[in-house]
Protein backbone atom coordinates (compact mmCIF):
# COMPACT_ATOMS: atom_id res chain seq x y z
CA UNK A 1 0.00 0.00 0.00
CA UNK A 2 1.38 3.17 -0.66
CA UNK A 3 1.60 6.89 1.55
CA UNK A 4 -1.67 8.07 -1.07
CA UNK A 5 -3.56 5.16 0.07
CA UNK A 6 -3.15 5.09 3.75
CA UNK A 7 -3.49 8.58 3.99
CA UNK A 8 -7.40 8.05 2.06
CA UNK A 9 -8.03 4.69 4.29
CA UNK A 10 -7.16 6.87 7.59
CA UNK A 11 -8.86 10.02 6.96
CA UNK A 12 -11.80 9.11 8.98
CA UNK A 13 -9.22 9.38 12.48
CA UNK A 14 -9.28 13.20 11.58
CA UNK A 15 -12.72 13.28 10.92
CA UNK A 16 -13.17 11.53 14.00
CA UNK A 17 -10.91 13.95 15.79
CA UNK A 18 -12.81 17.14 14.75
CA UNK A 19 -16.45 15.75 15.38
CA UNK A 20 -15.04 14.51 19.17
CA UNK A 21 -13.37 17.86 19.45
CA UNK A 22 -16.36 19.41 18.81
CA UNK A 23 -18.50 18.20 20.81
CA UNK A 24 -15.87 17.81 23.69
CA UNK A 25 -16.01 21.69 23.36
CA UNK A 26 -19.39 22.10 24.12
CA UNK A 27 -19.36 19.04 26.65
CA UNK A 28 -18.36 21.76 29.28
CA UNK A 29 -19.48 24.85 27.72
CA UNK A 30 -16.11 25.44 25.75
CA UNK A 31 -13.96 24.28 28.31
CA UNK A 32 -11.78 21.33 27.97
CA UNK A 33 -9.62 20.22 30.69
CA UNK A 34 -5.62 19.21 29.54
CA UNK A 35 -3.63 17.06 31.62
CA UNK A 36 -0.99 19.07 33.85
CA UNK A 37 -2.16 22.14 32.41
CA UNK A 38 -6.04 22.93 33.27
CA UNK A 39 -8.79 24.41 31.38
CA UNK A 40 -8.31 25.67 27.61
CA UNK A 41 -11.13 26.95 25.89
CA UNK A 42 -12.30 25.82 22.50
CA UNK A 43 -14.97 26.89 19.65
CA UNK A 44 -15.61 25.78 16.51
CA UNK A 45 -16.98 28.97 14.84
CA UNK A 46 -17.57 30.84 11.29
CA UNK A 47 -16.58 28.05 8.77
CA UNK A 48 -17.07 23.78 8.78
CA UNK A 49 -16.86 21.63 5.72
CA UNK A 50 -18.81 18.02 6.25
CA UNK A 51 -18.44 15.61 3.25
CA UNK A 52 -20.02 12.25 3.05
CA UNK A 53 -18.98 9.54 -0.03
CA UNK A 54 -16.27 8.87 -1.67
CA UNK A 55 -15.00 9.87 -5.76
CA UNK A 56 -17.22 10.91 -8.14
CA UNK A 57 -20.22 9.90 -5.33
CA UNK A 58 -19.00 12.65 -2.91
CA UNK A 59 -20.84 15.95 -1.10
CA UNK A 60 -19.48 18.35 0.41
CA UNK A 61 -21.34 20.84 2.41
CA UNK A 62 -19.54 24.38 3.44
CA UNK A 63 -20.97 25.80 6.93
CA UNK A 64 -20.45 29.41 7.10
CA UNK A 65 -21.81 31.59 10.06
CA UNK A 66 -21.59 32.48 13.49
CA UNK A 67 -21.28 29.72 16.28
CA UNK A 68 -24.85 29.46 17.07
CA UNK A 69 -25.95 29.47 13.09
CA UNK A 70 -24.16 26.27 12.54
CA UNK A 71 -27.57 24.32 12.18
CA UNK A 72 -26.27 23.30 8.58
CA UNK A 73 -23.28 21.67 9.85
CA UNK A 74 -25.46 20.27 12.84
CA UNK A 75 -27.72 18.82 10.40
CA UNK A 76 -25.34 17.48 8.33
CA UNK A 77 -23.83 15.33 11.41
CA UNK A 78 -27.19 13.99 11.71
CA UNK A 79 -27.47 13.09 8.11
CA UNK A 80 -24.37 10.85 8.94
CA UNK A 81 -21.83 13.22 7.36
CA UNK A 82 -17.81 13.78 8.19
CA UNK A 83 -17.05 16.75 9.58
CA UNK A 84 -13.77 17.54 7.65
CA UNK A 85 -12.51 21.29 8.18
CA UNK A 86 -13.37 23.26 10.77
CA UNK A 87 -12.79 27.41 12.27
CA UNK A 88 -11.18 26.62 15.66
CA UNK A 89 -10.57 29.06 18.17
CA UNK A 90 -8.06 28.17 21.13
CA UNK A 91 -7.67 30.25 24.12
CA UNK A 92 -4.81 29.62 26.39
CA UNK A 93 -2.63 31.30 28.85
CA UNK A 94 -4.45 34.68 28.08
CA UNK A 95 -3.61 33.83 24.09
CA UNK A 96 -5.96 33.09 21.62
CA UNK A 97 -5.44 31.12 18.86
CA UNK A 98 -7.49 30.77 15.53
CA UNK A 99 -7.07 28.77 12.57
CA UNK A 100 -8.85 25.91 10.26
CA UNK A 101 -8.11 22.40 10.82
CA UNK A 102 -8.36 19.94 7.63
CA UNK A 103 -9.17 17.08 9.67
CA UNK A 104 -7.51 14.39 6.70
CA UNK A 105 -4.26 14.96 6.36
CA UNK A 106 -4.44 17.43 10.19
CA UNK A 107 -3.37 20.19 8.00
CA UNK A 108 -3.49 23.78 9.69
CA UNK A 109 -4.85 26.77 7.21
CA UNK A 110 -5.23 30.26 7.52
CA UNK A 111 -3.82 30.50 11.11
CA UNK A 112 -3.70 33.41 13.07
CA UNK A 113 -1.34 33.95 16.54
CA UNK A 114 -2.13 35.85 19.60
CA UNK A 115 -1.38 39.28 19.05
CA UNK A 116 1.72 40.30 21.51
CA UNK A 117 3.28 43.58 22.97
CA UNK A 118 5.99 42.88 20.04
CA UNK A 119 4.06 42.12 17.35
CA UNK A 120 1.93 45.45 18.05
CA UNK A 121 5.25 47.45 17.38
CA UNK A 122 6.72 45.47 14.50
CA UNK A 123 8.01 48.71 13.10
CA UNK A 124 11.21 48.30 14.81
CA UNK A 125 14.72 48.51 12.70
CA UNK A 126 16.71 47.20 15.39
CA UNK A 127 17.62 43.78 14.28
CA UNK A 128 17.37 42.29 17.58
CA UNK A 129 14.07 43.24 18.27
CA UNK A 130 12.68 41.88 14.95
CA UNK A 131 14.63 38.86 15.76
CA UNK A 132 12.81 38.43 19.24
CA UNK A 133 9.57 38.93 17.52
CA UNK A 134 10.37 36.68 14.64
CA UNK A 135 11.24 34.07 17.81
CA UNK A 136 8.15 34.72 19.61
CA UNK A 137 5.97 34.04 16.41
CA UNK A 138 7.99 30.44 16.21
CA UNK A 139 7.06 30.09 19.88
CA UNK A 140 3.37 30.73 19.31
CA UNK A 141 2.89 28.71 17.04
CA UNK A 142 4.76 25.77 18.22
CA UNK A 143 2.93 26.11 21.18
CA UNK A 144 -0.29 26.26 19.42
CA UNK A 145 0.85 22.64 17.94
CA UNK A 146 1.48 21.53 20.91
CA UNK A 147 -1.99 22.59 22.21
CA UNK A 148 -3.73 20.99 19.52
CA UNK A 149 -0.90 17.60 19.42
CA UNK A 150 -2.40 17.12 23.21
CA UNK A 151 -6.01 16.91 22.20
CA UNK A 152 -5.53 14.77 19.50
CA UNK A 153 -3.41 12.49 22.08
CA UNK A 154 -6.95 12.90 24.24
CA UNK A 155 -8.61 11.20 21.64
CA UNK A 156 -6.47 8.81 20.46
CA UNK A 157 -6.42 7.68 24.09
CA UNK A 158 -9.86 7.50 24.55
CA UNK A 159 -10.45 6.28 20.56
CA UNK A 160 -8.00 3.20 21.54
CA UNK A 161 -9.14 2.43 24.89
CA UNK A 162 -12.12 0.74 26.04
CA UNK A 163 -14.10 3.74 27.42
CA UNK A 164 -14.79 4.51 23.39
CA UNK A 165 -17.50 2.59 23.59
CA UNK A 166 -19.13 4.78 26.20
CA UNK A 167 -17.59 8.02 24.23
CA UNK A 168 -19.06 7.07 21.26
CA UNK A 169 -22.43 6.57 22.57
CA UNK A 170 -22.08 10.65 24.57
CA UNK A 171 -21.61 12.04 20.98
CA UNK A 172 -24.29 10.17 19.15
CA UNK A 173 -26.33 11.58 21.87
CA UNK A 174 -25.11 14.86 21.25
CA UNK A 175 -25.71 14.80 17.68
CA UNK A 176 -29.13 13.39 17.86
CA UNK A 177 -30.12 15.99 20.56
CA UNK A 178 -28.66 18.71 18.46
CA UNK A 179 -31.85 18.57 16.69
CA UNK A 180 -34.00 19.51 19.69
CA UNK A 181 -31.90 22.26 21.29
CA UNK A 182 -30.66 24.32 18.03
Amino acid sequence: MDLVDLMVEKRFVGQEFLTWLWWKSEERGGSVALANEGDITVSFEKHMLLESGEGESSEKIICTGLQTELQEARTGLQMGKKLEQARIVIGHNSHEYSFTLAGALMEYRNVRLPKTEATENDKSDNSEEVEGMILERIFLFEELIRLVNTLFAMFLKVRLGAQWRDELEKIRHWVAKMAIVV
